[in-house]
């Protein structure tokens, strides 16, 4: 994980692009950012939280990107099942060896899991954030809300341009 971080900061100081990079073993259906993924299918915010929209249910975690920032994370903060999340708003917390930092809820609705694997193995959100590394499922209460989110080349593209600022 260091290592991860410290080459994709060795990139941006050299002002070396890897957009059109593919890691050998990335899904078929990924953009390769670097050393990070961004998924097509999912919808994304400009605080790097990501959401799956099935049917009446929307999954949402935070991206490979924000995992990849936090290094190691060792804490997961989440709400309980029946609260109420707004768009924008922090819904709970990610303590990393670095930082905490807040997690903010990409649509509004209710909250109707929670990924209670998440306290007993945070390091999900390291591993498999797309997937394994979820954080909460939520019922959408506006889900047109869904399309002010970026799609997957429009985050690959942010996520470069923040990169590059920083």
């Amino acid at each position: 994980m260091a290592f991860k971080l410290w080459a994709s900061s060795a990139a941006n100081a050299l002002k070396i692009s890897c957009s059109g990079a593919r890691a050998p073993l990335l899904p078929a259906f990924s953009i390769s950012r670097c050393f990070s993924s961004v998924l097509d299918g999912l919808k994304y915010s400009n605080s790097h939280e990501w959401v799956k929209h099935e049917g009446s249910v929307a999954t949402v975690g935070i991206t490979d990107h924000a995992q990849g920032h936090l290094g190691e994370v060792v804490f997961v903060e989440l709400p309980e099942s029946g609260t109420s999340v707004s768009k924008g708003a922090g819904f709970g917390a990610v303590e990393s060896v670095k930082a905490t930092s807040d997690v903010n809820s990409p649509i509004s609705g209710e909250v109707i899991e929670v990924n209670t694997k998440l306290s007993e193995t945070p390091g999900l959100i390291n591993s498999s954030p797309y997937e394994d590394g979820w954080m909460i499922k939520v019922k959408p209460s506006s889900p047109a809300e869904l399309d002010s989110l970026m799609g997957s080349k429009e985050y690959t593209k942010f996520c470069e341009e923040e990169d590059a600022h920083h």
